[in-house]
């Protein structure tokens, strides 16, 4: 079973309690999912959760299942469900929504809270989709209409998260793609379970992408710390070759031997190995100063 999946039955689950909510749900799952044929609301779906959700509203805001139930039509190896009211029900629910022909939702019904969170819950369950938080981080609601899908970017807009919308085929999108803002999504529709598996998955992605960092960090910083020391030795050995090492002063030569001796030790390293320790800027310093030498020398200058 897909996460998306997963999101959408743990939203089902649970209805809501106060009866201005359940309006608020179900003028979304209507808005997200039903089209007006023939003066009857119908409701075909791919998914029977969305369908299960409808019904289960239905019942509980009039006291009675919708009359003609809930079907099942095949369209080539899918299966699709279908719920239909009849018209007198259909009327009676858009009445109740506060609902146009056109099925767009009504800003009345969101004034609340608690109700904007039902919208956005029965939206998700009706039109929404998740990626699995292993793959990539997106959540989106797929509207038919470009002024059902701007009332549902207003919405999460209200809870001072950013949505987007874009245009894809014959839908238009309302997606999230950063990982704390569809947390706060999935916090707001009331999704918790899946909420904390997908914070799980976070923290794990999130303590890699730390130790990759640090892992390249250090790389880095070895390659660093090698190609100065090849540098060095190098510079050494010219200064063996041209002047010998012996024309040096006691400091700088006991610091080139131990150069030489020890290719892959870091300047504290270094330090630690002289009779006398020398601090790692002491160090540094000694070198600097062979390298300038072999400069100097390479240059023709005395």
């Amino acid at each position: 079973m897909s996460f998306s999946l997963n999101v959408k039955k743990e939203l089902v689950s649970s209805i809501p309690n106060a009866r201005h909510c359940r309006i608020a749900q179900m003028a979304a799952v209507t808005a997200m999912s039903a089209v007006l044929r023939d003066g009857r609301i119908v409701l075909s779906s791919e998914n029977e959760t969305v369908n299960e959700c409808f019904a289960t509203l239905f019942k509980k805001l009039s006291g009675r299942d919708p009359s003609c139930g809930t079907l099942t039509e095949k369209k080539g190896r899918k299966t699709v469900w279908v719920t239909a009211l009849t018209p007198e029900e259909t009327q009676e629910l858009l009445k109740l929504l506060k609902m146009r022909d056109d099925l767009v939702p009504n800003r009345m019904i969101t004034q609340q809270t608690c109700c904007k969170r039902a919208f956005l819950k029965g939206a998700f369950i009706a039109c929404g989709s998740i990626t699995d938080p292993h793959k990539d981080y997106h959540l989106e609601f797929a509207a038919d209409d470009a002024d059902k899908a701007a009332f549902t970017a207003e919405l999460i807009t209200s809870f001072d998260i950013e949505a987007k919308i874009v245009n894809r085929k014959k839908y238009n999108v309302v997606y999230l793609k950063d990982g704390e803002h569809i947390v706060d999504v999935l916090n707001i529709m009331g999704a918790h379970v899946s909420l904390m598996e997908l914070e799980n998955v976070r923290i794990v992605k999130e303590l890699r992408n730390s130790i990759n960092r640090r892992v390249n960090c250090e790389a880095a910083n070895i390659g660093k710390t090698t190609a100065a020391a090849n540098r060095q030795i190098e510079d050494i050995r010219y200064l063996s070759d041209t002047i010998g090492l012996d024309s040096l002063s006691d400091e700088l030569r006991t610091t080139a031997l131990l150069r030489l001796e020890y290719p892959e030790a870091s300047l504290a390293e270094l330090g630690e190995k002289h009779d006398r320790k020398v601090g790692r800027s002491g160090v540094n310093h000694r070198l600097q100063k062979l390298t300038d030498m072999a400069e100097k020398l390479r240059s023709g200058k005395p």
